[in-house]
This record gives structure tokens, sequence and C-alpha cells, in this order.
């Protein structure tokens, strides 16, 4: 260390030296040595750089070296990632994953196998012919179902996810289009015609019925009123009965 030590260190520093840096650091920074050239210079960092993991000591706190294969690490001895070309496993980097287990590429790490999973069949589909369910005696029946889960690179394949199988039905006509289509557009405007019959029905006993009670009402407000006759036991006179 060369002798010229100052006090009056930046940069984290608590001790530093002009040829050597940063001799210790002040309280929760880590101390670590940077190879620049030939030479080391110490620094003082809030965290440790990929490749060191951090060691907390009463005196100082230091960055130590990860394993060669380690790209970052929690102690020498537990990887947390790892360079090009190994996969993780437990806090070990290797380059082939064991038994059981597949490499992910895009994690680098030792995953486990997981293979395809399919849900259950639907019910089988209506037997149909060219798309129709009529007009044909032999036809097609199919039934489908989900993948659930897919699999991964050395996972068992997905089964097929549709089956088919020939079925027979009863023989029957199908209805013309065209002829379904006129009747369906024939009842419609039969019902409309109704409709519209039973509504002129109605406005035109409602009318009558206005004009009729207009037409009395009319006839008592022209005609005189009839004077009472008057009751001929009334006028008679009385008999007398003593002779």
């Amino acid at each position: 260390v060369h002798p010229n030590v100052s006090q009056g260190c930046q940069g984290g520093c608590a001790t530093c030296s002009d040829y050597n840096g940063c001799l210790s650091c002040k309280p929760r920074l880590f101390f670590v040595l940077e190879r620049i050239g030939m030479k080391q210079i110490g620094v003082c960092l809030s965290s440790c750089p990929s490749g060191y993991y951090g060691t907390r000591y009463p005196d100082i706190n230091k960055c130590a070296k990860c394993k060669a294969d380690c790209d970052t690490c929690f102690t020498r001895n537990f990887c947390t990632k790892c360079k090009s070309g190994f996969y993780l496993y437990s806090g070990k980097c290797l380059e082939k994953c064991p038994d059981g287990l597949e490499a992910n590429n895009h994690t680098m790490e030792c995953t486990s196998i997981v293979h395809c999973e399919a849900s259950e069949w639907s019910p089988w589909s209506p037997c149909t012919k060219k798309g129709k369910t009529c007009g044909f005696k032999r036809g097609n029946e199919v039934r489908v179902r989900e993948i659930v889960q897919h699999p991964s690179a050395r996972g068992n394949p997905c089964p097929a996810t549709s089956e088919s199988r020939k079925c027979i039905v009863q023989r029957k006509r199908c209805q013309k289009e065209g002829k379904g289509k006129k009747n369906r557009e024939e009842k419609r405007k039969k019902s409309n015609r109704d409709e519209s019959k039973e509504t002129r029905q109605e406005s035109k006993g409602r009318a009558a019925r206005r004009q009729n009670r207009e037409q009395r009402e009319n006839n008592n407000k022209t005609q005189p009123k009839k004077r009472k006759a008057p009751n001929k036991e009334e006028n008679l006179a009385p008999v007398d009965t003593a002779h």
C-alpha cells in the first residue's frame, strides 16, 4: 500500500491512497478490487457487481468473486444465474441437466418435463352429410376436445383434438328451402290480413255505434215533448148513490 494515505476521499471511500484508490469504505458500502490492466484499484459500491457476492463483517463489507461458471451468486457455492452455455439447477451451473429434467433455453435453467394434457371428449355431434342432416342414410358425426396443458420440449406430444366416425340415420326428405320460405311468407301475409280485417271491423263497429248514439241525441233535441194525458178517472163526476 502506498504510504500516502488520505482521509479526505471521494466516492464513498473512508480512507484512500493515490496509488491503490479506496482502502476502506464508509458504513454499508462494499469494498471491491477492480483490475485495470496490471493494476488493482479499490472502489466502494452500494452493491456488488455481476460475478461477485457481498459479505458483511463488523469492520468491513467486501465483495468476493463467484465461481467461474456463475454470472451472479448468493454465496460462492450457490449461483443465482449462470454464464452462457450453462444451466442453473439447485444453485449450481451445469452443462447438461440431470435425468428427468430438461434444459430451458429461455431461462437457462433445468426444469421439470411437462407432458401434454387434454380435456374430456365432447358429445358426438348430429349425423350430417355435406352440411345437411336430412336426405341421406349414411353420414358422419364428430367429437372434439381441448388442450389444457401444452407440453415442454421433451414432454409427450398432444393427441388429436377431433374424431370422426360413420353414422346411419333414418332417411327423411329435406324440406325445400324455397317452399318453406314461401309458406312462411304466405302465413305471415295471411296473419297480417286477418289482423287488418279485424281492426277494420272493430273500427266500423265503433263508428256505427257512435253514429247511432249521435242520431238518438239529435232526435231527442228536435222532437217536442209529449204532454201527459189527463187521467180519465179524475174527470168523472161523483155518482150520487143516496137516491
